[in-house]
């Protein structure tokens, strides 16, 4: 429930687990990192996988008006993220900033949706980072298929190994793009 039952502490380019060492680094203690736990660091930027840190409010007024989720109830938002494996960008202040969420069974499958930098910090790395905390996620480590749907950001997701579906012709969907119509304003 949206929240890392793995602990890992570190920087976009690279994470450790608590107890292991960078090389040519100490290992950091104890203390710093139960506070670190679910979280990952770059410069003044924080993703965080813990339900509390999340800013309901901020996600939704992005998501309620982005293309893909347009109207979507706060409601039913709330009841996704917290049946999801979600990520938090925060700022060094605590200002979320940006968001992820894995629906995922944490065996074999997830897909990642809800992708979203607000755009006073976008062009800072912070869409990376993000991407770097699922990637070194301990819970979806060997997963046999992660997919996604983006409209506008294939060479950012190409970056990690995500390419366009070879046999688009297996797949099939159920799809009502009006679902949320009667919420929009």
């Amino acid at each position: 429930m949206c929240e890392n039952r793995g602990r890992m502490i570190g920087t976009a380019n690279h994470f450790t687990k608590p107890n292991q060492t960078k090389p040519n680094q100490t290992k950091p203690n104890q203390t710093a990192a139960n506070a670190n736990a679910g979280r990952y660091v770059m410069d003044n930027y924080t993703v965080s996988t813990h339900f509390d840190d999340f800013d309901i409010d901020v996600i939704h007024d992005v998501l309620s008006n982005s293309y893909w989720s347009k109207g979507i109830p706060k409601e039913t938002l709330v009841r996704g993220i917290k049946n999801s494996l979600c990520f938090a960008a925060l700022t060094a202040k605590g200002e979320q900033v940006g968001f992820a969420r894995m629906i995922t069974d944490r065996a074999t499958f997830a897909y990642l949706a809800d992708v979203f930098v607000v755009e006073a910090h976008q062009g800072k790395g912070i869409s990376r980072l993000i991407l770097d905390s699922i990637a070194h996620h301990p819970e979806l480590k060997g997963l046999r298929r992660i997919m996604l749907a983006t409209r506008d950001a294939q060479g950012l997701y190409k970056k990690y190994g995500f390419e366009e579906i070879e046999n688009p012709e297996i797949f099939m969907q159920r799809w009502d793009p009006d679902v949320y119509k009667g919420n929009v304003d």
